[in-house]
């Protein structure tokens, strides 16, 4: 884009852009997904609906998330500032549902996050913890905040009602999910980069879905749904049409 200007070049995010636009995040790179594995090609087979059910799930009794979120990228990193949530010990940052702050509350003015290494259009999710991230100490998740071209972060979720064609895969591990809640019904994997952490949405023939973790192969437009033991098996990779709430 000529300007009539001449600026000296510099490296920000190992990407060389002009100093005009040092702290524009137009020049990151986009986003990878956690993992380098590349998964096989698994096309939908016949389609049909599981035994159980996805319920919504209820976040009564967790901490809230927490408000008054604010981000800006300069010198390659971002910057995020919350306000505190009583009753909570630290919090966790996400990017792209990937953690890159812990943040203890000592009593400090203020609460702060780095991400030293940010990618273009991150989401950005934050959680309040009353003691760990154990699942009964973890708050609601906050909802997306994006890395906009700006530099700054802004409020960003999926417009309820938009109804997505994706690959619906399914799996039964049990344990801690990457957000910290325990794997069971209801709660799917996503690709953060796409579905942030913490969306709600119906998969037709499952029932309803809290986006609460990730997988080596949930890359894209894939939703992996939880189901127990060999439902996860029976249900097979499916085509389904996911809608937003």
């Amino acid at each position: 884009m000529a300007t009539g200007v001449l600026v000296s070049a510099v490296a920000v995010g190992g990407v060389n852009l002009t100093s005009a636009y040092a702290d524009s995040a137009v020049g990151l790179k986009a986003c990878p997904h956690f993992s380098d594995v590349k998964p096989p090609n698994r096309p939908p087979g016949p389609s049909h609906n599981s035994k159980s059910q996805g319920p919504k799930i209820s976040l009564a009794g967790r901490l809230p998330a927490p408000t008054g979120v604010t981000g800006t990228y300069a010198k390659g990193k971002v910057t995020i500032t919350f306000k505190r949530v009583p009753g909570a010990t630290a919090y966790r940052v996400w990017r792209n549902a990937v953690s890159v702050a812990w943040v203890s509350d000592w009593g400090q003015p203020a609460l702060v996050a780095i991400d030293s290494t940010p990618c273009r259009h991150a989401n950005y999710t934050i959680v309040a913890l009353r003691s760990d991230a154990s699942d009964r100490s973890t708050g609601q998740l906050s909802g997306a905040y994006r890395l906009a071209d700006s530099g700054k972060l802004a409020a960003y979720r999926l417009v309820a009602g938009t109804k997505l064609s994706f690959k619906v895969t399914s799996y039964n591990d049990l344990g801690q999910t990457s957000s910290g809640y325990t794997a069971g019904l209801g709660k799917c994997a996503v690709d953060a980069r796409v579905i942030p952490l913490g969306t709600r949405f119906k998969v037709d023939g499952y029932g309803y879905c809290y986006a609460a973790d990730i997988g080596l192969w949930i890359q894209g437009k894939i939703v992996d749904v939880w189901l127990p033991g060999s439902q996860a098996d029976n249900w097979g990779v499916q085509q389904r049409t996911i809608t937003i709430i």
